[in-house]
């Protein structure tokens, strides 16, 4: 079965990546982009589905890892009893075909190595056909073909289940390894040397790094968010995925295991502001661009997520060949809630252009598409939705929902008041005045001094935190106050914070156990120092980034019991929250 979450570290071309676990083993890759069928897919079933491996022969007795400085190439040094060696991997930035890059090297003594080459396309399923050449080894089904070199000696043909390598090296030998995907009716590419390949990798992310204006506190940490940021960013529209996997569960044995290799407009203000600030303009202008038409069309038909591409068409289904993450089914594919009716994605979106404005004027079709969806927001915001969470209960008028209705409104008047542009600002004020007053009415309960988390409701929801982060009350107003004040009593398990109490009360309609969201707990370190509390948010922020693996990653969530990473991995919102934070505590 597969390793523990936090076991596997990130490489990526911006098209796609795959998760490298610290046995040498890759168990996860999608090609040739994020949300294509994996061919190595043991991550969420068994070695059978797929892997790539190169590991030591001998007894490992200590590992260590690290990137080189502030790259995505990776290294994975292996001790054993008579020496070591050390496993460099990358994906070089994309050309004309996805590749990956393996060189194993020498470091001291003698060290027996074994690579082991498993692929099996469409998440698992399918074994390729395997064919071997003078100096290749081709793995093909369908439109998909892989082509494996080495410098070494590679066992194996069809009638193999795996290929194989056997060799030795000792200190300062190299031994590499070049893994082509093409479509299988094409030329093979011209084979690259693995050596140069890395070396000229690990060029690219420094010169990329190296472009950061960030000055803040937690410079290392703030790199390697924005560099993992960069990794899931699709390079050909721009669009950031949320997370490298599908159906990493939230809860182990659970059900809720969702597909979020999409890229969803939850948070696409605050991206837009993490890359910014940081100074990486262009990623910031082409996520914009990329949000613009992504949404383009009738307002009416607004989705909270698309394909990376833009696609609309996200429908869900489930892979019953899987037997899922530590057993945690279904395993799923596409994404249900890209369907719903979230009502929070025309403030995030309408917040996300009004931000933009520093990078360059929105187009005159842009604007006009703007204000069509605030007209939309006007129409229904009284309406129930499935809320932020996507919920699979029924809608309700969720708290969050109608103060980013408010967000809508807000930045409109805004933009036509601070940039000059056409629009019936008096409309919109008084739409913004509306949606307020319903607000601190409905969604307010005067005896426990909180928010809620819709109307009517006793519960709570972690996204309250968000009120003074978008401006819809001062953090110093006492509502706010006592809304953080009780998501800290109710909602913080063993100093995380849960996005709601998942259990029979709850409005999801699923049944009940999650981990703590990371992003939530983020949420709570800026609101907290936002209120004058800083020393709890210090606090709470030194804890949340001592749970980032030893590469720095994070995942969607933590299970406080099993003290362990849950959910889909590496999950962009954590990172996005983590810049965030630690340009509030800065």
């Amino acid at each position: 079965m597969a390793l523990r979450i936090e076991s596997y570290a990130l490489i990526g071309d911006t098209h796609t990546v795959a998760l490298v676990g610290d046995n040498g083993s890759i168990d996860w890759l999608c090609l040739p982009r994020f949300d294509a069928p994996a061919c190595f897919a043991a991550l969420l079933g068994t070695d059978d589905n797929g892997r790539w491996q190169i590991a030591p022969a001998a007894e490992v007795v200590r590992t260590r890892r690290r990137y080189r400085g502030p790259t995505l190439v990776l290294e994975t040094e292996f001790e054993t009893a008579h020496g070591a060696a050390r496993l460099v991997d990358c994906m070089p930035p994309r050309g004309s075909h996805a590749r990956i890059v393996r060189v194993v090297e020498g470091v001291r003594g003698e060290v027996p190595m074994r690579m082991r080459f498993r692929p099996r396309f469409d998440y698992g399923r399918v074994r390729p056909w395997v064919s071997r050449g003078s100096d290749v080894i081709c793995a093909a089904v369908g439109p998909d073909a892989l082509e494996l070199r080495g410098d070494v000696p590679i066992d194996g043909d069809g009638d193999d289940p795996e290929q194989t390598a056997s060799f030795t090296v000792t200190a300062g030998q190299r031994v590499g390894f070049l893994l082509t995907f093409h479509t299988a009716w094409e030329a093979p590419p011209f084979p690259v040397q693995p050596a140069p390949t890395l070396a000229r990798t690990e060029g690219w992310w420094r010169e990329w790094s190296a472009r950061s204006t960030y000055r803040g506190g937690w410079a290392d940490e703030v790199k390697r968010s924005l560099i993992t940021l960069k990794a899931l960013t699709y390079e050909p529209t721009g669009g950031i995925v949320t997370a490298a996997t599908t159906s990493l569960p939230e809860s182990l044995g659970g059900v809720r295991n969702w597909d979020y290799r999409y890229c969803c407009l939850r948070d696409a203000a605050p991206m837009l502001d993490v890359l910014m600030s940081a100074g990486y303009v262009d990623e910031a202008a082409r996520w914009r661009d990329w949000v613009l038409r992504a949404v383009a069309g009738d307002a009416e038909d607004l989705q909270v997520m698309y394909g990376p591409g833009g696609e609309r068409r996200l429908d869900e289904y489930e892979l019953d060949w899987l037997l899922g993450y530590e057993y945690s089914r279904p395993v799923r594919v596409g994404n249900a809630a890209s369907g719903q009716r979230q009502l929070d994605v025309y403030g995030e979106v309408t917040d996300a252009v009004f931000r933009a404005r520093g990078i360059g004027v929105t187009s005159a079709q842009g604007w006009s598409m703007l204000k069509r969806a605030v007209d939309w927001v006007q129409a229904h915001w009284r309406e129930p939705d499935e809320g932020l969470w996507e919920v699979r209960g029924r809608p309700r008028h969720f708290v969050h929902s109608k103060v980013m209705a408010w967000v809508a409104a807000d930045r409109m008047v805004r933009a036509i008041e601070e940039s000059k542009l056409d629009g019936p600002a008096e409309r919109f004020r008084r739409l913004r005045s509306d949606i307020h007053a319903e607000v601190c009415r409905e969604g307010y309960d005067s005896v426990r001094n909180t928010f809620t988390q819709y109307y009517g409701s006793a519960q709570l929801d972690a996204a309250l935190l968000l009120i003074p982060q978008v401006g819809f009350l001062p953090p110093s107003d006492l509502r706010v106050v006592g809304t953080v004040e009780a998501i800290q009593r109710e909602l913080v398990r063993d100093g995380l914070v849960m996005r709601y109490v998942s259990d029979e009360r709850a409005a999801d309609g699923l049944p009940p156990g999650e981990g703590a969201f990371l992003e939530c707990s983020f949420w709570l370190v800026n609101a907290l120092a936002m209120i004058g509390r800083r020393p709890q948010a210090e606090e709470l922020f030194r804890r949340l980034l001592s749970l980032r693996n030893d590469v720095g990653l994070l995942s969607e969530e933590y299970d406080p019991a099993g003290r362990r990473m849950v959910g889909n991995f590496p999950q962009a919102f954590s990172h996005l929250a983590l810049i965030s934070s630690a340009r509030v505590l800065s």
